[in-house]
């Protein structure tokens, strides 16, 4: 029997595929509302689905380039200030939570701190370039800039 898989079902398939399989394991998939029959009607729903979440991911990856656009202009830089020592060093760091924070109260632009790609929190003074994963193909960079209190 023909059927499409409205979840995934491990070691046979995924959501949204279009598979041929037995008709007793298709019935228990039926059942058991991890699959449905795949007729006229199922199948041109399932090209619906498809066209709509193709429009939503462009939508969103063109949302992330101006968002990238936006971040990389040259004014565009997130002034953070922290305690120092005379070498330059910060008593403390910098992290991802404090550059998205400022970010948002200087520029109002809300970015998720787990999507800043920072291996290591700041610890010295000075400019630095961080990585913000906006969407699987846009990265964009903030341009920090760490000052003395």
């Amino acid at each position: 029997m023909k059927v499409i898989f409205t979840q995934d079902v491990r070691g046979k398939g995924k959501r949204g595929e279009i598979k041929e399989i037995p008709d007793g394991f298709a019935n228990f998939l039926i059942k058991s509302n991890k699959a449905k029959k795949a007729d006229a009607q199922a199948m041109s729903q399932l090209r619906g689905q498809k066209r709509a979440e193709a429009k939503r991911e462009a939508e969103e990856l063109a949302e992330a380039k101006a968002l990238k656009e936006k971040l990389e202009s040259g004014n565009m830089i997130v002034e953070l200030k922290a305690k120092a020592g005379v070498d330059g060093r910060l008593f403390g760091s910098i992290t991802s939570k404090q550059i998205a924070q400022g970010l948002e109260k200087q520029h109002g632009i809300k970015v998720d701190k787990r999507k800043m790609d920072l291996s290591e929190p700041l610890r010295a003074m000075g400019y630095r370039n961080v990585p913000v994963r906006l969407h699987n193909d846009v990265t964009a960079h903030v341009r920090v800039h760490v000052s003395e209190k």
